[in-house]
């Protein structure tokens, strides 16, 4: 067995109108859904959206997730 580790990163965006760690926690809860071995993240973008009245709406981070590549059997 290969002491040589292997990753592969993706981007993902989450959204929440709650707070940018809302934003931060769904968007790794669902990308776990679907990917295994999630290892860490770096958030890469942080933005928003304003109503008219100039109070934010939502927030939204751009994040890179990286996960390690199952091993050959």
């Amino acid at each position: 067995m290969s002491e040589n580790h292997v990753a592969k990163v993706i981007e993902v965006v989450g959204t929440s109108d709650q707070s940018i760690e809302d934003a931060i926690e769904s968007a790794i809860s669902r990308t776990a859904s679907t990917i295994r071995n999630l290892q860490w993240f770096h958030v890469t973008e942080l933005r928003g959206a304003l109503s008219d009245s100039g109070q934010v709406e939502r927030y939204q981070v751009v994040m890179r997730v990286g996960f390690g590549l199952e091993e050959d059997e």
